[in-house]
């Protein structure tokens, strides 16, 4: 009964900073293919162009086998009000492994050769471990919990501001994470009420409804400082299935059917030390310190497909100039999250109606309210954009390679959907309104320096997906009495997020050609930059009419440095 009911629930798992990571952009492959910067989708003859421009394949004349390992070496750094933290992880990593089937139809027919490929390889690794924290000037997670409070209904349609008993039953509840009577309840802010990280300055604790005539408020306490680490793990895994056509050695077409494989895990944990000192005229309201840490484990696992179509065109029959073009479908995932939270809270605290104090100390594990295997579960659907490939490529007296490629993704196109195929408007409304559309440009070369060695070089820029101004949680009116979130997921109790900016990518390869033997080597340098947000605390001013929204709390300023060293053993025959 308890399972039937979650899937009951009408929320998103998902949020649209899951969309963009399990969309998966990076650029990973052959150490050729890496060390030229992708930019080889007019080029082709390289086993990893198939994921990229299908028709690239056709360009084989001989049967080829390859297989891609190697290292990658993760620094993060943040700063946030004058507080610096790093990390850095390092991994093995096994990339890729393909085969092309070349077959010669003919010399004189307009068919000359029909090619056949696979090829697995990693399109995102997310094993990575982050710090982040500093003084909060006062900001603090539990006002968060507070405000999406504020703005959740339920049973039938309440809102909490409504009346004190409402909160009391909340805190009293066995289990309010799974019980129709607290339905619209965010799971995050049922744990702060629980322990007395979201309450009332005017609580009367020998009554059940707010009875000495002061107002009835949801309030969080200040935060002095906090702390967050976490870390992660997994990739997603592509398996490319491709079939090539090669016309008249001038008009080469391609399809490759992809599959989809992601397995995501992160760990997370923040903790912050609190105060409070709220008076009312002069009155006591409430004074109290203390601190909690809130720990969160994630994961998401899913397949899915999409089809890539491509073409590259030789239009001067006398010349290596090569124009290519693709079209890649949306992916067509089935994803299932399950997530599980745990809060450690101890805080102390006294108000007028409380002069003696009073404060909570223990642990709150939703596993303990989970049947099974004591995780939350939830499965969904979602469509990734569209995506549209233009590369140019020549060579230059067969010792010099050129490649150029540009790539649109209109991120903010994609979708989530439940089971039975309806919308998950919630979550896609945010991804409408906070995701934009990617642009991508790559270059690359490829230099013989002998008959046997090359020397490779390329470089990739993209533009983020997310909007500047984009958030995960935020309040929908200027009126605090009003204030309702437009989109937060009920269950999600991992409230942080990342802004990510423009990606900058560098390689650099070398390459031995033997009469079989191959080998090559690549080195990956991306670095970019983000925006860290431990949470969505807004501010509230007063400009003599009533509250509004003055902002929220300040980024963490983050740098994040990928190096990876690649190596590719392959045999031509």
């Amino acid at each position: 009964m308890l399972a039937s009911w979650m899937m009951m629930l009408p929320v998103g798992a998902q949020t649209h900073y899951d969309a963009v990571r399990n969309i998966g952009n990076e650029l990973n492959g052959t150490a050729r293919f890496v060390g030229m910067g992708g930019a080889m989708g007019a080029l082709g003859a390289d086993i990893s162009v198939m994921g990229t421009n299908p028709a690239g394949i056709g360009l084989f004349r001989s049967n080829d086998v390859s297989l891609s390992f190697g290292f990658n070496k993760n620094i993060t750094s943040s700063e946030l009000n004058g507080t610096k933290k790093s990390n850095d992880r390092t991994r093995a990593s096994f990339d890729q492994i393909g085969f092309v089937y070349s077959s010669k139809v003919g010399n004189q027919t307009a068919l000359r050769y029909l090619n056949f490929g696979f090829n697995y390889h990693k399109a995102a690794n997310f094993n990575r471990q982050f710090s982040s924290g500093g003084n909060l000037d006062g900001h603090s997670l539990t006002w968060q919990m507070a405000d999406m409070l504020m703005g959740a209904t339920y049973g039938n349609g309440n809102y909490y501001y409504g009346a004190q008993g409402d909160l009391d039953a909340l805190f009293d509840a066995d289990n309010p994470y799974v019980s129709q009577n607290y339905y619209g309840t965010p799971f995050l802010s049922s744990m702060g009420v629980r322990y007395d990280l979201v309450y009332n300055p005017y609580r009367n604790p020998n009554a059940s409804e707010d009875t000495d005539g002061g107002p009835f408020l949801i309030q969080g306490w200040n935060g002095i400082d906090g702390d967050y680490f976490s870390r992660e793990q997994g990739g997603i895994d592509v398996y490319d299935f491709n079939v090539a056509f090669n016309i008249k050695d001038r008009f080469y077409v391609g399809v490759t059917l992809g599959v989809y494989d992601i397995d995501y895990t992160r760990y997370s944990s923040y903790s912050e030390n609190l105060f409070v000192d709220s008076q009312d005229n002069g009155s006591l309201l409430m004074q109290g310190d203390g601190g909690f840490t809130l720990e969160n484990w994630f994961r998401t696992e899913g397949t899915g497909f999409d089809l890539k179509l491509g073409a590259i065109i030789r239009p001067f029959e006398y010349s290596p100039f090569r124009i290519g073009f693709a079209v890649h479908t949306p992916i067509w995932y089935s994803l299932t999250d399950s997530y599980v939270a745990s809060l450690s809270s101890d805080v102390y605290y006294a108000t007028a109606n409380i002069p003696d104090g009073d404060g909570v100390s223990g642990t709150e594990n939703l596993s303990d309210y989970y049947s099974g295997a004591g995780n939350y579960f939830l499965d969904q659907r979602l469509t990734t954009p569209w995506k549209f490939n233009l590369s140019l490529g020549t060579t230059v007296e067969n010792v010099l390679a050129i490649g150029a490629e540009y790539e649109y993704a209109n991120y903010s196109s994609s979708k989530y959907h439940d089971l039975d195929g309806y919308e998950l408007s919630a979550v896609n409304d945010a991804v409408d309104k906070y995701l934009d559309a990617s642009h991508t440009f790559r270059v690359g070369m490829e230099a013989k320096l002998s008959s046997a060695f090359s020397l490779r070089a390329g470089y990739n820029y993209v533009t983020s997906p997310i909007k500047e101004n984009s958030v995960r949680y935020t309040p929908d009116i200027e009126s605090v009495s009003n204030a309702q979130y437009i989109y937060y997921d009920e269950t999600r109790t991992d409230p942080e997020y990342f802004n990510l900016k423009s990606r900058n990518t560098l390689t650099f390869g070398l390459g031995y050609r033997g009469r079989m033997f191959y080998a090559d080597v690549a080195y990956k340098y991306d670095f970019y930059k983000a925006d860290f947000y431990l949470f969505d605390d807004y501010l509230y001013e007063n400009d003599g009419a009533g509250d509004y929204i003055a902002g929220r709390n300040p980024a963490a300023k983050v740098n994040n440095d990928r190096h990876q060293l690649l190596f590719t053993m392959g045999v031509r025959f």
